[in-house]
């Protein structure tokens, strides 16, 4: 194994241990050194940033007062209180399910369009694609994986196999029989699980900036090119250090990876006020911890029964149609790392490469890429 330096996520001031912590309290401490009110929250212990299901949409971390509603892509300004539930013309609400509670944002009426974010990101960074998909007659809806944004934060359960299971159950819950799967980044390993675990659940599945499970694994391995490019979720795997990193100065780390990350094609993103509402949501209490801990199982599994059970898991294809999309200049997952993954596709599989783009192609270019999913998606016979 190659593990590069991961001077990204490097000690920034003292770090000392704080004795034996839970998850959530490990990500509270880390969310004290965000402005105040971005941590801000309401809703049960174990569910910052969470609302009931009875708060109209956009009354909790609305960034606007209820008179006046601000557009669909209009961000919140820093400091200006929890950003989960920004207004849209979308609703928010909660749904139960896996034993936890999931926020979502949903627009339109038609079959299900489940989309799925990545890191360092929420819900919101689906904003063009919910109205895109809803104005071409999808019912287009935007989780919050478990511990980021409005969903619970629950101490264990950051497993892609149980986190797979979120998503499957998020359809149930939404009486759905099944649903088209949208993931992009982390979202996108889950899609990729959540496509093999349970099939009769996905009717396509359409990945964005992430190799197929059993590729990225070998790529991270194998590939130092790669590896070096992953260098972040090695920097991950030390207790304590990377939450503080997260929220330090304002979760100043978040925008600089987010800069890094994007490609030059689309220089209008990231800007500035789009940054800071990522920046908020990484500072509410907890958040930090329960981003990082799908990565840090994905390295600690590797040696352990339940890595290798998962990787042997994985090694069931993929029966379902899958569109496979890529920035071409991505930093963070190389072109090689993801073109790979067709192998494990016994379905029609479509390859879909960006020019110019970065990690982030459904912002950097979201008609295009709006464009590209809703014709893969209307489409009744999608060809190899």
């Amino acid at each position: 194994m190659t593990v590069p330096d991961s001077s990204a996520f490097g000690p920034v001031g003292p770090v000392g241990p704080e004795g034996q912590a839970t998850p959530a309290d490990r990500g509270d401490r880390a969310g004290s050194d965000c402005p105040a009110g971005s941590g801000s929250s309401s809703g049960p212990a174990g569910s910052p940033g969470s609302t009931g299901p009875t708060t109209p949409p956009g009354a909790t971390g609305s960034h606007v007062p209820s008179d006046s509603p601000a557009p669909a892509d209009s961000p919140a300004p820093a400091g200006a209180g929890g950003p989960v539930r920004i207004d849209g013309p979308w609703t928010h609400r909660d749904v139960a399910a896996n034993g936890a509670r999931f926020h979502i944002a949903e627009l339109g009426e038609g079959p299900l369009v489940l989309l799925l974010h990545g890191f360092p990101q929420f819900w919101w960074t689906w904003r063009h694609q919910l109205t895109a998909l809803a104005d071409a007659g999808f019912r287009a809806v935007a989780m919050d994986l478990r511990g980021v944004g409005g969903s619970d934060r629950t101490p264990r359960g950051y497993d892609p196999a149980n986190l797979a299971l979120d998503i499957t159950g998020v359809i149930r819950s939404l009486g759905e029989p099944d649903a088209a799967l949208v993931g992009h980044d982390m979202g996108g390993y889950l899609a990729w699980t959540a496509a093999v675990m349970r099939p009769k659940l996905v009717r396509r599945l359409v990945v964005s900036s992430m190799p197929h499970p059993r590729r990225w694994r070998s790529s991270m391995l194998s590939d130092f090119a790669q590896s070096r490019a992953g260098s972040y979720i090695w920097g991950f795997q030390r207790p304590w250090v990377p939450e503080r990193q997260l929220v330090a100065d304002d979760a100043a780390l978040v925008g600089r990876l987010i800069h890094e990350w994007a490609g030059p094609r689309t220089p209008e993103f990231p800007d500035e006020a789009t940054v800071d509402v990522y920046r908020r949501a990484m500072c509410i209490p907890s958040t930090a911890h329960c981003s990082i801990e799908p990565y840090r199982w994905l390295v600690r599994s590797l040696a352990r029964p339940d890595g290798i059970q998962f990787n042997r898991r994985m090694k069931l294809p993929v029966r379902v149609p899958t569109l496979h999309l890529h920035g071409s200049l991505d930093p963070a997952i190389r072109t090689r790392s993801a073109a790979g993954s067709g192998k494990y596709v016994e379905a029609p599989y479509r390859w879909r490469l960006f020019d110019g783009l970065g990690h982030f192609p459904h912002e950097e270019d979201p008609d295009g890429f709006s464009a590209e999913l809703i014709n893969w998606l209307k489409d009744p016979e999608p060809d190899r």
